[in-house]
């Protein structure tokens, strides 16, 4: 595909990363000459320097044979203007970073779809979601529903004590009664392995698990964790993320907010109806116990520092705080951070690539994950009729090394995948992959 990527921010850059892989080409603009030059330093794109809305900058990025053209720049009229312009030029597809929620209305969704625009994400509201879903579900550090619950991913990192700690997953299968979930995955001092049958499990080993709703309360005893009601919650910064989670929390939950600029705390104290503002350094000892946190149930580290956000969630964790949640958008900082102890990173980076990734993708895809604790993808494929993963059992199709697919949704049933499963067209299948097999993943089910 031909890609034009306006905005070489964080989004941007990680996004041209990751799609330059593939075989794409990749044209990016920015009115950041440094920055450019830095990118493409490092990656195979044609770098543009220019305004992104500029008639052009848009021609000599080549929008007039684009398919996709998307814009990540941090002002959302920049990127509405931008893409109005990429569609008359001639890109097939357009897609816009926007930060007003209300944009994400259904009827407002139409309406830009009758101007042009294919798609809007909102990193902050889609990151907010997240961090929502994982506080329903206290034990994973990382979740994924697939129509509405039926089959869901949950990650699970190993206590030294967990049951299944020395068992082959052989023998942990036969742990359970009946066959409610699988391991499609483990992440083990930071290498990926798609796992067989006379794999050892070891403590702190990451393992993604594909359950039924059924499995989850086992996948949890088994690895340790323990499920526990949450109430009250403090997040340390008055970011739009933090701001957009208590909105959705507020309502049920006690929460504070810590933030030391005051006028931020004014701006998001008007904003929100029973939320506490606290004025005031969230890596402050004192102020943090002053403030409860050894009553917290979660503690959620929200700044735009990676670096802050890491050591508030270990001052939090040294005070008994369960449950910890820090956004690190320093992607270097994501495996030490798990390594000493962070339960669960948010990177609004991963989940915006997620939304737009699938765009980008030769099969028919109903939805995809990056994954934070994993370098592959977490993909739900549509089969076609004829396609080569219908022609026998999946013990039988020769399904690439590098790839585990992990469940199937057939109608309204979530079906755990094993090697005599026969996947049927129209089968939404949940497969687990490695950047090298990505395309031939595809091809199964085209």
């Amino acid at each position: 595909m031909n890609i034009v990527i306006a905005g070489a921010g964080e989004v941007g850059y990680h996004l041209a990363q990751m799609l330059s892989k593939e075989n794409h080409t990749i044209s990016i603009i920015d009115k950041n000459k440094e920055r450019l030059d830095q990118i493409s330093n490092q990656i195979d794109v044609l770098a543009i320097n220019g305004e992104t809305s500029t008639l052009s900058s848009l021609k000599a990025a080549g929008c007039k044979g684009a398919d996709l053209f998307i814009a990540l720049t941090q002002s959302e009229d920049t990127n509405l203007l931008s893409c109005l312009i990429a569609k008359k030029v001639g890109a097939e597809k357009c897609i816009a970073r926007i930060d007003n929620s209300e944009f994400l209305d259904d009827k407002n969704i139409s309406f830009f779809k009758e101007m042009g625009i294919d798609l809007i994400i909102c990193p902050e509201k889609q990151a907010a979601g997240e961090i929502v879903g994982l506080l329903k579900q206290t034990g994973t550090s990382e979740i994924m529903d697939f129509s509405g619950g039926k089959l869901s991913l949950y990650v699970v990192k190993l206590e030294e004590n967990a049951p299944v700690v020395g068992k082959t997953l052989a023998e942990v299968a036969k742990m359970q009664n009946s066959f409610h979930f699988t391991a499609i995955a483990i992440n083990r001092n930071q290498k990926t392995i798609i796992p067989k049958g006379n794999d050892i499990l070891q403590p702190n080993d990451l393992v993604f698990v594909i359950t039924d709703t059924e499995g989850i309360p086992f996948i949890l005893s088994y690895s340790g964790k323990e499920r526990f009601d949450i109430n009250d919650i403090m997040i340390v910064g008055a970011s739009r993320i933090a701001k957009k989670t208590a909105r959705h929390l507020e309502k049920h939950l006690n929460i504070k907010i810590i933030e030391k600029d005051k006028s931020k705390c004014e701006e998001v104290a008007a904003q929100l109806n029973t939320t506490l503002i606290i004025n005031g350094d969230g890596t402050n000892v004192d102020l943090l116990i002053d403030e409860g946190i050894k009553r917290m149930d979660a503690f959620l580290a929200l700044t735009g520092n990676s670096e802050t956000n890491i050591l508030s969630c270990l001052l939090a964790k040294s005070m008994g705080v369960k449950k910890v949640i820090a956004e690190i958008e320093n992607i270097d900082f994501i495996d030490i951070a798990d390594r000493i102890g962070i339960d669960t990173i948010i990177n609004k980076k991963f989940i915006s690539a997620s939304y737009i990734y699938r765009y980008t993708m030769k099969a028919e895809v109903s939805s995809i994950k990056c994954l934070t604790g994993a370098d592959a993808e977490l993909m739900e494929l549509v089969a076609k009729p004829g396609s080569k993963i219908t022609t026998g059992s999946l013990r039988e199709i020769n399904f690439p090394a590098d790839a585990l697919i992990g469940g199937v949704i057939r109608g309204n049933n979530g079906i755990i995948a094993n090697g005599k499963l026969k996947i049927e067209p129209y089968d939404r299948v949940i497969v687990f992959v490695l950047p090298s097999s990505i395309n031939i993943v595809q091809d199964f089910f085209n």
